[in-house]
């Protein structure tokens, strides 16, 4: 062998052992991370359920959640968008305040009442974890972009069981239209051994049943493709909707605790006044009924109504697990509509909408497979990219940038500015 190939071989050997090494700890740490808070959330999940009058408590829950970021939680405050910013363009490494400040805010968030989900949660305690990496010696600053991708790998994929999708997802988040294939190897690797390490703690995930499956025709085709318009408008606006209540908050009231007990007293009192228990907390029970059952058409309305006031106006969490609620129920209803079955079309929905609010088309087609069989994996790849290019260049992450045009258009990035062109 010459030496020019020798050396090429040992530097793909070192390359390849380096990241196995730092991806391994990246998914025990956050792995560990998730499952902690799996666990944590099952048990706030039963207390609520419970004592249903500890709703009424929500807005002061919320005032402490806005106190604690507002004097402790600064620098972290952008969550998702920090770690994506961070990815972007380095400046400083990720405090790691905001492992305990997001699980404890959204533990808190859930416990009372909020409409949140747990991805944000996990994509944060994974990204930050991995970021404390970078104090090791002999890292170069471009590790660190991978080592964070990797972090968000690893939350995305133990906390939904997902380890391909959460793979994927760690790569496909940033810029739409592009993968960075650097990442590949520890993005892969990390969200595989995170999911494992939490399946290793005692952490379940839900299991996701489709009764009937309609087989790929012309029609199915066609009318996966109209439901996908649908789930990429849903995905749409609850993104410009969520983001336009945060900033209208943001303006009309200048004490950040307060913020967050506006929303409080508004859901509560929604909560009480419209019988919307459905509509709080998770809302997984709801999703799985989803699929075994027709469900008022309205359900993805309220979910949406009720996630938009928790998150616009400040209380910690996730956005996916309520997209995965108001892509299956709308998907529900749309059903009948479509003359298609209400399962395969709710699971569809499940994926849909959150590919067009995440901009992540691929992720989701990856988490359909993942969860509900490969069988469902040719019209919910349809509907997924239908999705993706119905919500246009918004989504509900602020930082992601925009690296091609989905389709022959002037290009919107994620805040809401004309570009014209892909950057």
């Amino acid at each position: 062998m010459r030496r020019p190939a020798l050396l090429s071989s040992f530097a793909i050997v070192r390359h390849l052992v380096k990241w196995l090494v730092l991806a391994g700890l990246i998914a025990l740490m956050a792995g560990s991370a998730s499952a902690f808070f799996l666990f944590a959330l099952d048990r706030a999940t039963a207390w609520r359920e419970a004592r249903p009058a500890i709703v009424w408590l929500l807005p002061l829950a919320g005032f402490a959640v806005g106190w604690v970021y507002w004097r402790l939680g600064k620098t972290v405050e952008a969550g998702n968008n920090l770690l994506i910013d961070e990815i972007h363009d380095p400046r400083a490494r990720v405090p790691l305040r905001m492992v305990p400040l997001v699980l404890g805010g959204t533990l808190v968030s859930q416990l009372f009442g909020a409409s949140v989900g747990r991805e944000g949660t996990a994509v944060q305690m994974g990204g930050a974890l991995a970021d404390q990496l970078t104090r090791l010696p002999g890292l170069r600053p471009e590790d660190r972009r991978i080592l964070l991708m990797a972090g968000i790998a690893a939350g995305f994929a133990s906390i939904f069981g997902t380890p391909l999708a959460g793979a994927i997802f760690g790569l496909e988040v940033l810029v739409i239209g592009r993968l960075r294939h650097d990442a590949l190897f520890p993005c892969v690797v990390a969200a595989v051994l995170a999911d494992r390490v939490g399946i290793a703690w005692g952490a379940h995930h839900t299991h996701y049943a489709v009764t009937t499956i309609a087989p790929t025709t012309v029609w199915s085709l066609v009318a996966v493709s109209v439901a996908g318009v649908v789930f990429g408008l849903a995905g749409r606006s609850f993104a410009g909707a969520t983001h336009a209540l945060g900033a209208a908050m943001r303006r009309w009231v200048a004490y950040p605790p307060l913020r967050p007990l506006l929303g409080g007293i508004v859901v509560a009192a929604a909560v009480h006044a419209l019988d919307g228990w459905r509509y709080i907390g998770l809302g997984i029970p709801t999703i799985v009924e989803s699929l075994q059952q027709p469900l008022p058409r309205y359900d993805w309305l309220g979910k949406a109504a009720f996630t938009v006031v928790s998150l616009g106006t400040g209380f910690k969490g996730g956005e996916v697990t309520p997209l995965f609620y108001i892509g299956a129920t709308l998907g529900n209803a749309l059903a009948p509509l479509l003359h298609l079955p209400f399962s395969m079309l709710a699971a569809i929905g499940f994926v849909a909408v959150f590919a067009g609010a995440a901009n992540t088309p691929i992720a989701t087609i990856v988490m359909a497979v993942e969860l509900f069989g490969p069988a469902i994996g040719p019209l919910a790849a349809v509907a997924c990219i239908t999705s993706y290019l119905a919500s246009g260049h918004q989504g509900i992450y602020r930082a992601q940038r925009s690296g091609r045009r989905k389709f022959d258009a002037p290009v919107e990035d994620a805040t809401g500015e004309n570009s014209g062109a892909p950057r």
